[in-house]
């Protein structure tokens, strides 16, 4: 593609079952908001475009555990993820939602196009349905065994675990996530898109036409998902909760949540364009717009074969150009987990950091998922914040503006014969933008950032050098001239910083006084590279703030407490409890003799996975006593350990052995088991357990 007229940027739309974390804000919203904003500060013209995904079945499950509506559940959410958005300096152009009517209008109309144009297969199919709900069961209403890699908790459209998509009726041991129960079959009549009759030519897009500049993560999906042969997908559902089909026969139907989703790009374009007085259609049909999806690598399928399936049925849309899609941020070691509040809530963090956005955004940055999964924790979130942003970035403007106003009352001194290094510096300075372009267009934002330090790293390099504090005493000229460079450096980083660290860039450019009316013209991103003096000899700079301030332990520790009390909290919400069994009288309780022993041998038995053979010495006889522990327990670690023996308890013969009591044991919640053993310091063999 040619220079493009202009750019489509879409992030994925949010579901609103709950707020943002920051798995959301690494693996999507900072990458496309760093994009936009680099794109916008070249003069290029951008539409960067959201919404909140309300017709999700997550809305209705939500909406079931809190006893409210699905409209009261995405009007609170809705809410709560624009402002999250804003907050972190989020640049949409729109930010609408799927419930709004023009989406509703918009989606509507795509579906009857494709209807009349013959491009969807009607079909009575058997699907999953809820006798005890009465009622089919969408694909996130069911959850069951994937039939890929065998992960217990798949939903009906996609395992979490492997990322593989699938059909509802593909997983094994299915469950309905409404009652626990076993779905049954029942005919019902829906609308397919034959996503096999677009195979050859996704082949040819994708394949062929894709395969040096889409991530190796999303072409290797897209292939092995083709290579797999692509089946009919339906693109409506038995629900009550979205948007009505709009066909005959279609009552009690709505449009399936990813047929629906990512037209919402569409129609928040179209809300975005009314409201400005623009077109919306150049940014979505014409050859020379670059639309891009950035989104997580669960929605690799959705938005590189299935949504460009749609856009080609219709005719008249442009394809993505590009699908940056990251994978998965992990916190502490864990995966990110809303039913289980193991992440860190956007709202919450800024309660904690109040107006430390830009830390996150840089810590999720330099630690972004963009190859491989990442593990985000508090220890690295304050090392980069310490170590990085305090110690090399803020503390080089701090020195060059308590400097400048120091020796020159904060007035940029006029330089007079550059040194070598002086040369050398303002030329390295001058390269940076194309170095941090080349990688924000490859879409590696963790070097592109990397590459901005990297000028901080120079300004601190350049000062320590020189040292201006020194040649003061000495050479005033001299002196003149470093504090000229080491303020041009200050502002370079004051542009560059933009599409990363947007609220540092503004408070540093105020600093600097190079807000539009104070220097004519402004600062622009091609400036730094088409001119050697960005703050001219003359200009007055403003009073120095601390760009960052440490991070210190105690405000780390209380993090970790509250992810440990969620952990808590969660593990005592799904704990099972073995029930009380049938009351027993006392005289029951009397029969059982029950015994301290020791065990004296121990070995496998054969050929048998879970059994060990035991000898124990119980006081009054050494037993042979066969224990189901060996996954638990090798035979070496238990000679020696004090033990709980049933005595009285009739033999049994196990594999050809005879077992003369029992051990008593007991399992923790993960599944571990554990001796029962009373306090038996200084306690014989053989003394009896009351």
């Amino acid at each position: 593609m040619s220079t493009p007229k202009r750019y489509t940027i879409t992030a994925a739309l949010p579901y609103t079952n709950g707020p943002v974390h920051i798995g959301h804000l690494a693996g999507v919203y900072v990458p496309a908001d760093i994009y936009a904003r680099f794109q916008r500060l070249q003069g290029k013209d951008v539409a960067f475009v959201c919404g909140s995904d309300e017709h999700g079945v997550p809305i209705t499950i939500k909406a079931k555990k809190e006893g409210i509506t699905p409209q009261q559940v995405v009007d609170k959410y809705h809410a709560i993820i624009k402002k999250s958005f804003e907050d972190f300096g989020i640049t949409f152009d729109n930010y609408s939602r799927t419930s709004a009517k023009i989406h509703h209008d918009t989606a509507s109309d795509f579906f009857e196009k494709l209807y009349k144009d013959g491009k969807f297969i009607e079909e009575v199919t058997e699907q999953l349905y809820d006798a005890e709900a009465n009622q089919f069961l969408a694909d996130r209403f069911i959850v069951g065994t994937c039939p890929k890699c065998g992960f217990e908790e798949s939903y009906g459209d996609q395992c979490e675990n492997c990322g593989t998509s699938h059909n509802a009726t593909d997983l094994i041991n299915p469950k309905s996530a409404i009652t626990g129960a076993t779905p049954t079959l029942k005919e019902t009549k829906h609308w397919f898109l034959p996503l096999d009759q677009y195979e050859p030519w996704l082949k040819e897009w994708i394949v062929e036409g894709h395969k040096k500049d889409w991530k190796t993560n999303v072409y290797g999906q897209c292939k092995s998902w083709i290579d797999d042969g692509l089946r009919p997908r339906a693109v409506t559902r038995d629900l009550d909760w979205g948007i009505p089909v709009p066909a005959p026969g279609a009552e009690g139907k709505v449009l399936y949540v990813w047929f629906d989703a990512p037209i919402g790009y569409i129609s928040s374009t179209k809300e975005w364009a009314k409201r400005e007085g623009k077109d919306w259609e150049p940014y979505w049909k014409d050859e020379d717009t670059k639309l891009l999806h950035f989104i997580g690598k669960d929605n690799i399928v959705f938005h590189c074969i299935i949504f460009p399936s749609m856009l080609k049925a219709d005719g008249s849309y442009i394809l993505p150009n590009n699908v940056p899609a990251n994978e998965f941020l992990n916190l502490e070691g864990n995966k990110i987990s809303t039913s289980k509040n193991w992440a860190v809530w956007l709202h919450e963090y800024l309660e904690d950091f109040p107006n430390q956005q830009d830390v996150l955004r840089y810590a999720l940055t330099a630690n972004a998922p963009e190859t491989k999964d990442n593990d985000f924790t508090w220890a690295d979130f304050q090392a980069r914040n310490n170590n990085e942003l305090v110690a090399i970035f803020g503390n080089f403007i701090n020195r060059v503006v308590v400097l400048t106003h120091k020796y020159y009352n904060g007035v940029v001194p006029a330089a007079s014969d550059f040194s070598e290094v002086d040369e050398q510096t303002l030329k390295e300075l001058q390269a940076y933008p194309a170095v941090i372009e080349s990688s924000i267009e490859r879409y590696r934002f963790r070097e592109a950032q990397m590459e901005l330090m990297n000028v901080a790293r120079l300004g601190n390099k350049y000062l320590a050098d020189e040292e201006p504090w020194k040649s003061i005493k000495t050479d005033e000229e001299r002196t003149k001239t470093v504090m000229y460079v080491a303020l041009q450096i200050a502002s370079v980083l004051a542009v560059l910083s933009e599409p990363f660290l947007p609220f540092t860039s503004e408070k540093l450019k105020k600093m600097l006084n190079v807000s539009p009316s104070a220097v004519e013209g402004s600062l622009a991103w091609n400036d730094v590279s088409l001119k050697q003096e960005l703050l001219p000899t003359g200009h007055t700079i403003g009073k120095g703030e601390l760009l960052f301030s440490k991070i210190e332990d105690e405000q780390i520790q209380k993090q970790l407490d509250k992810l440990q009390a969620s952990k808590a909290m969660n593990e005592a919400a799904n704990r099972t409890i073995t029930p009380q069994k049938d009351t027993c009288t006392f005289d029951d309780f009397t029969k059982l003799d029950m015994r301290v022993g020791t065990i004296i041998e121990a070995e496998k038995m054969p050929k048998a996975k879970k059994l060990l053979v035991l000898k124990v010495d119980t006081g009054i006889a050494i037993r042979t006593i066969v224990s189901g522990i060996a996954e638990s327990f090798t035979a070496e670690e238990i000679i020696g350990k004090k033990v709980t023996v049933l005595v009285n308890l009739a033999p049994r013969a196990l594999r050809g052995v005879d077992s003369e009591g029992m051990i008593l044991m007991t399992e923790t919640p993960d599944g571990k088991l554990v001796f029962v053993n009373p306090d038996t310091d200084g306690v014989d063999n053989g003394a009896t357990i009351n």
